[in-house]
């Protein structure tokens, strides 16, 4: 192949040179626009070699590095390898190309910069953006309680020991009157002489001394009085007493007085008036009693403050009745007050009467027997007038004593009625069978 000319080879390179300059301008298509004066506005062109290829193009480093240029396939090139030389060695030597910032008053848009609008949340703290602190929020204690209405009615745990706390400091404080039953006697560790009364006010233990819980009897018969006033304590088991509160510790337990409470009751009913001046409690008006003792031979009631004795005779119609039997402590029973003596103060006297609160049943029941006829009843007590024998609906027939012997009480018998006086609601017969109780 015949060698190409010198002004050949010069020629060619002038070519080259075009078309990489030609390449550049393509490649380069976002480069900022020439002003009027020919002047390109932002940073400095990069200089160019001799043969016009500049040396700042990224499409053409890899090139650039592979060690080709364009005229180094050409034998007689020792033109274009000094250009190359050159280019390369400027290469080296320029500088890092910086992208251009904006100004500090003229922010990016959204729409510029290509990101979304929504900007990222600040690493910085309240207190370097100037913004107030937001308090974090704080879920309630314990588990949240949804309500039918506006306002709940359901108490919990919480609500009712918080309210029976309350109780107690009101009747400490303002002398308010609370109730309960007394479930349990106790015995201080520390002395066995002194016995208490038990009360649970909801989770709050309330202990009574014996000495506040009833009043110490006249005559102690020859027995200790620590166990006299003990054995008081256990015969109320059960009852329903009125009491005010001395005191309240922190460890859910209160001191209390019954007697106290007693006494404030004594004054507003005993001695307390209506609108019209009347006492509220007179004599042969009905009211309602508490059982506080039961004993064979009668009942003892609290009415109002005060422990009246109510003897068998007065508690039923029907002869030998049992009180232990009929009756037993914290029942509530209505009586008639028969006799109020209010002369001491400190030493109020009344007898109350548990049958005559009632309609005597004689009145009604005697119409249900005819004499001369036959009835089944039960033997309810014999003594010296003769055999006594409950029939339905309340009433006793005295019977004469039957030749084969008195039956036991309790006996299973049939009376034949041998007369009826409805003026005196007596009634009487005779024995004609009887069944032993087994």
């Amino acid at each position: 192949m015949p060698k190409k000319k010198p002004d050949d080879a010069a020629v060619e390179d002038e070519n080259n040179a075009q078309q990489t300059a030609a390449a550049e301008d393509s490649a380069a298509g976002e480069n900022p626009t020439q002003s009027d004066t020919g002047a390109v506005a932002g940073p400095a062109a990069e200089p160019a070699d001799e043969n016009g290829t500049p040396q700042d193009n990224p499409e053409l480093d890899d090139f650039f590095e592979e060690g080709q240029t364009p005229g180094s396939q050409s034998e007689s090139g020792t033109e274009a390898g000094s250009g190359a030389a050159a280019a390369d060695s400027a290469a080296k030597e320029k500088p890092v190309k910086r992208s251009r910032r904006k100004k500090k008053d003229e922010p990016p848009s959204p729409g510029e910069t290509g990101e979304s609008p929504i900007q990222p949340q600040s690493d910085k703290t309240p207190d370097e953006t100037g913004e107030p602190p937001v308090a974090p929020r704080r879920r309630p204690r314990g588990s949240p309680i949804v309500s039918i209405d506006e306002t709940r009615t359901v108490e919990t745990s919480a609500d009712k020991r918080n309210n029976d706390l309350l109780d107690l400091v009101e009747s400490m404080k303002g002398k308010k009157i609370l109730s309960g039953t007394i479930q349990g006697v106790e015995r201080a560790s520390e002395n066995t002489d002194l016995s208490y009364a038990v009360i649970y006010h909801g989770d709050f233990k309330v202990i009574i001394p014996a000495e506040e819980t009833v009043e110490a009897p006249d005559d102690f018969r020859g027995k200790s009085p620590s166990d006299v006033m003990h054995y008081l304590l256990t015969k109320r088991l059960g009852a329903e007493v009125d009491f005010i509160v001395k005191g309240v510790d922190k460890t859910g337990m209160a001191a209390a007085s019954r007697l106290e409470a007693m006494a404030q009751k004594r004054k507003q009913y005993y001695f307390g008036t209506d609108r019209d001046g009347n006492n509220l409690l007179y004599e042969g008006i009905n009211a309602e009693a508490r059982v506080v003792s039961v004993i064979r031979a009668g009942i003892f009631v609290d009415i109002f403050g005060l422990e009246v004795y109510i003897p068998m005779r007065e508690l039923s119609y029907q002869r030998g009745l049992d009180a232990a039997i009929q009756f037993q402590s914290g029942q509530r029973v209505l009586v008639k007050i028969l006799t109020i003596d209010r002369s001491d103060r400190n030493n109020i006297l009344v007898e109350a009467s548990v049958k005559q609160a009632t309609d005597n049943p004689y009145e009604k029941a005697l119409r249900k027997y005819v004499a001369g006829n036959r009835y089944v009843g039960t033997v309810s007590m014999v003594d010296t007038n003769g055999v006594f024998v409950a029939l339905d609906g309340g009433i006793d027939c005295l019977c004469t004593y039957p030749k084969r012997g008195r039956p036991p009480r309790g006996s299973r018998v049939t009376v034949r009625i041998i007369g009826i006086n409805h003026e005196s609601n007596r009634i009487w017969g005779a024995i004609t069978h009887m069944t032993t109780a087994r």
